[in-house]
């Protein structure tokens, strides 16, 4: 996952607690201290330490450079190590201070077609590195609980340090009660290489009677979740995940480049309580790949240099969570 959708879903997280204390007790206002205990529901958004591993199948693509079309291609491995950390160190009455940090490994192999026919074997992996320092202010505005967020945000690869980026959010609580959590914001991301510098937010959660929730967080995922036994929770529904590497090397010039795609991801979902402090989550489905484009360092996605059209294709992730602050396997 993207460090930004990462810190949106982070976001959406701590909001969704925090519309959830304020269902139950109006009149308390030490926010950090009730966003940390709700954060200790069984299946938590934001989760401390989180390892993933992803595999896709075998998949053909396009391409073009700049405008000219490319013979068609084929990516024969694709696979991802992912590993993210979080953690709030600072907490007080109206605040909190924490930090994220993140490591991503891609591996792939593809058959280059060449304008001649001959074919090309690419086995390569690449390494993108993050961390970012966080801040969360509780207030109110016209009455309504208001929760503003600010981020500073590096990059890079395993070779340099590539890019300092930021992010801010201002999200309000319009509704929360037991059954219903409903939160609405905007979201700027200081970025000259985002494709969309602002962008509205929601997070949506209602709980059905008969067990069924849904759960929307926009612009990250959206999730029909049914209960399954005392330890277990099944999902179906679409979100959309972010692959992003640097590039060097690409010609005779020190030019950097960066490659990046997004992904929308459908299908199942089946979180599994381990022990007190594990939760393994496994993930199946169709991902679909609008576009993939490779585009200088100093330029932004919407102006590459080569772009990529891949064919769907099947995905599997497997991942496991360590949470010291939740109470799995603690009986409701």
């Amino acid at each position: 996952m993207d460090i930004t959708q990462k810190l949106v879903v982070s976001v959406s997280g701590i909001l969704i607690f925090s519309a959830e204390c304020f269902s139950q007790n109006r009149d308390s206002l030490n926010m950090p201290k009730r966003v940390e205990t709700y954060a200790a529901d069984k299946f938590a958004v934001t989760r401390p330490l989180n390892i993933e591993f992803v595999y896709s199948t075998p998949y053909n693509f396009t391409s073009e450079q700049q405008g000219k079309s490319l013979p068609e291609s084929k990516v024969t491995g694709f696979t991802q190590l992912k590993m993210s950390a979080n953690y709030n160190f600072i907490k007080r009455k109206t605040w909190m201070l924490g930090a994220s940090a993140g490591y991503r490994r891609t591996s792939i192999e593809a058959d280059i077609t060449q304008s001649a026919g001959s074919i090309k074997n690419v086995n390569d992996e690449f390494h993108y590195l993050y961390s970012s320092l966080n801040v969360t202010y509780f207030s109110t505005l016209f009455n309504k609980r208001t929760i503003y967020t600010s981020s500073l945000i590096v990059d890079g690869s395993e070779r340099y340090f590539e890019r300092v980026k930021g992010l801010v959010t201002a999200s309000m609580i319009l509704k929360a009660n037991q059954r219903t959590k409903l939160i609405v914001g905007m979201l700027v991301n200081i970025d000259p290489s985002a494709q969309a510098p602002f962008m509205p937010t929601v997070a949506y959660e209602h709980k059905f009677i008969n067990g069924f929730s849904a759960d929307v967080t926009f612009p990250r995922y959206l999730y029909l979740r049914k209960l399954v036994g005392a330890n277990g929770r099944l999902s179906f529904g679409s979100e959309i995940d972010r692959t992003s590497f640097y590039l060097y090397n690409l010609d005779s010039t020190s030019q950097k480049y960066e490659y990046r795609q997004l992904d929308l991801n459908s299908g199942l979902v089946y979180e599994h309580i381990l022990t007190k402090y594990l939760l393994l989550t496994v993930k199946t489905g169709a991902k679909m790949t609008p576009s993939g484009r490779i585009f200088r360092k100093e330029d932004s996605f919407g102006d590459p240099v080569y772009k990529t059209t891949p064919d769907p294709t099947f995905y599997f992730n497997i991942g496991v969570s360590f949470n010291p602050f939740t109470l799995l396997g603690a009986k409701k």
